[in-house]
């Protein structure tokens, strides 16, 4: 009987690598606009969703683990009970167990096909900071309504922004909304929101809602006066959303973007992760960082080959494509670059360590919880704001230092912020929930907008920067119901900074961070749930109020932290033995066309890399 069982599990391994690595290439080459295969991803997503939803597998995963668990204790065979176990685990999250729900799922699936095919066409156009009209992505709609101090240029994005929400409407999301919702319902679900929350967070909408109405009554006080500030300097127009975002960090942004042009973002994010002694154990990096016409207009990081331990015994390193949509020539760009690089290299790092006996471990899908997958990608782009780590690499051209008042100001534009970022995030979760507890009858565009304009000013006290509607996250099922995950990760990264800062006393530059991530966080995969890793580093269970106290600091407070964490780095002796690489092959590349790799070395790689920048965005072309 163990060997029937350790050859199924072998099996298993062996044809989820090679469905998953198909779909995960397929879904690399329409996301990235070099492929128009969308009927070939939306086969190769079929069959992944076939393999991991298969109810044959799951009962003979079952029937395994029931007969070794029969055997004397003396014959079983532990890690082979774990890695069934795990497959036990990935199959019942994703398990689809009648032909009803079988083919709605395939109706899902070409449904979200066409409707990103289509959307790959979608325009949407601003003007920009030069005063031209341009095509822009969401993340250059972003920018511009963050920093062009001109109010006709930054309402010329938010209006780019509600024509990507009403296209939505028009061309099949509300179409989505009710096939997912009879999918649930085929599934024994009362909605897609309920399905979706038990099955990534093994959470409950009760529960869910428990969390983010107690957050947001921690913050209302820190909320409430950062509009009252708002107002009182710069008067009632400050609360219009094209305006909001630009007078409470506009011109911080514009002076920050000296010190983090795009071209060095590459070298300083190696730089710091080899400086907190993360490694990739060996995994191939893919990253696709420029924006272009047809490519997915957001960040994310898959993996088409999970990192495991093969039934030989032998590390079987990661291949990770992580994507950014940066605009060299923007203002805010570089900032923008360096913290999707921190944020998709952690999540890369933590695919890249999990080190146990089976691929289902280390995929980024269920059992896989968002919050725990997002709390690893949230903690290292954390370390951005941090003023030890600001000093240390925020540069400009000339070598120059960021200066201690433009951390204060960054400070004092940011911190104020704090509470709304966070309640911009629970607002998603808020949505999606009353928006999947609508009946077909009730969904119309006119009342989902209403919903959402709704839910923003219940939360937010004023109509959303960033309409409801133009999140990426809500198209895709995977992405779907899911936006929670973010907020419940927010929570656990000051958690885990707390527990660094308690323990070791600082955070940039630490050597000791990676290692122990790796040991506690990324090593176990998703064999534990988020609440037993942070357990196992901290020593408590989740907690939102870590958060909740960064929310509501004074900027002065907020001030003297940064202040006392300069001087101790000014006189602290870093460790000299580094790693002396990330332990990486690592390919840039820019659609089909590699523009660097570290075959030569890391160094020579990014500046490669910086010589490319430069040579099809050179300095004169930079927005003044």
């Amino acid at each position: 009987m163990p060997q029937s069982a350790r050859a199924f599990f072998d099996q298993l391994n062996l044809d989820y690598n090679a469905v998953h690595k198909t779909k995960e290439d397929l879904f690399w080459a329409t996301y990235m606009a070099t492929s128009d295969d969308q009927a070939g991803f939306a086969q190769a997503e079929g069959a992944y969703k076939d393999f991991i939803s298969d109810p044959a597998k799951l009962s003979a995963t079952r029937a395994h683990i029931a007969a070794l668990q029969a055997l004397p204790a003396a014959e079983q065979d532990a890690p082979l009970l774990h890695g069934l176990k795990g497959w036990l685990a990935l199959f019942e999250a994703n398990i689809i167990d009648n032909d009803a729900a079988r083919a709605l799922m395939g109706e899902i699936i070409k449904a979200e096909a066409a409707l990103f095919a289509a959307k790959r066409e979608l325009q949407p156009a601003h003007i920009n900071q030069r005063g031209e009209p341009e095509v822009a992505s969401l993340s250059m709609l972003a920018t511009n309504l963050a920093t062009n101090p001109v109010e006709a240029r930054r309402r010329s994005s938010f209006t780019a922004f509600q024509e990507i929400e009403h296209w939505v409407l028009a061309n099949g999301f509300l179409d989505l909304v009710k096939l997912r919702n009879r999918f649930a319902r085929a599934l024994g679900f009362d909605n897609y929101f309920e399905l979706k929350l038990l099955k990534n967070e093994r959470m409950t909408p009760a529960q869910l809602t428990a969390i983010l109405d107690d957050f947001i009554d921690r913050t209302d006080g820190a909320h409430a006066r950062t509009l009252a500030d708002l107002q009182l300097s710069h008067g009632a127009e400050v609360l219009a959303p094209w305006n909001l975002r630009f007078y409470s960090s506009g011109d911080v942004v514009r002076r920050m973007d000296e010190y983090m042009p795009f071209g060095p973002a590459l070298r300083r994010w190696i730089e710091s992760f080899r400086r907190l002694g993360i490694q990739y154990r060996g995994a191939t990096l893919q990253l696709d960082l420029l924006e272009r016409k047809g490519k997915y207009q957001n960040g994310f990081c898959h993996g088409p080959i999970p990192s495991y331990v093969n039934a030989q015994g032998a590390w079987v390193p990661g291949q990770i494509n992580f994507t950014a949509e940066a605009k060299p020539d923007q203002i805010g760009s570089g900032l923008r670059a360096i913290n999707t690089l921190f944020h998709e290299g952690g999540h890369a790092a933590h695919f890249a360590n999990v080190a146990q006996n089976s691929p289902c471990f280390s995929q980024e899908f269920a059992p896989t919880s968002m919050a725990y997958a997002e709390t690893q990608s949230m903690f290292c782009d954390s370390l951005l704001g941090d003023a030890d780590w600001l000093k240390r690499y925020a540069k400009n051209a000339a070598g120059e230092t960021i200066p201690d008042e433009l951390i204060h100001d960054r400070i004092a534009s940011s911190q104020p912020m704090r509470a709304f970022d966070e309640r911009s995030i629970a607002v998603v979760p808020y949505f999606e929930a009353a928006l999947y507890q609508m009946s077909d009858e009730e969904l119309s565009a006119e009342a989902v907008l209403a919903l959402a304009r709704a839910t923003e000013m219940r939360v937010l006290g004023v109509v959303s920067p960033r309409p409801m509607l133009a999140i990426p996250h809500l198209l895709n099922q995977e992405s779907a119901a899911s936006y929670q995950g973010y907020l419940l990760a927010h929570m656990a990264v000051y958690q885990t900074r707390a527990f660094f800062l308690r323990e070791h006393g600082f955070l940039t530059d630490n050597l000791a961070i990676g290692p122990l991530l790796a040991e506690h966080y990324w090593q176990p995969g998703n064999s534990i749930d988020h609440d037993a890793t942070l357990r196992s580093l901290t020593g408590e269970g989740f907690s939102a109020r870590y958060l909740a106290e960064a929310c509501d600091q004074s900027v002065e407070s907020c001030w003297a932290e940064a202040q006392a964490s300069l001087a101790a780095a000014e006189a602290r002796s870093y460790a000299e033995q580094l790693p002396a690489s990330l332990d990486a092959q690592i390919r840039i590349v820019h659609g089909a066309e590699l523009l660097a790799d570290s075959s030569a070395g890391e160094d020579a790689m990014c500046a490669r890399f910086e010589a490319w920048v430069s040579g099809h965005y050179p300095a004169s072309a930079q927005l003044q």
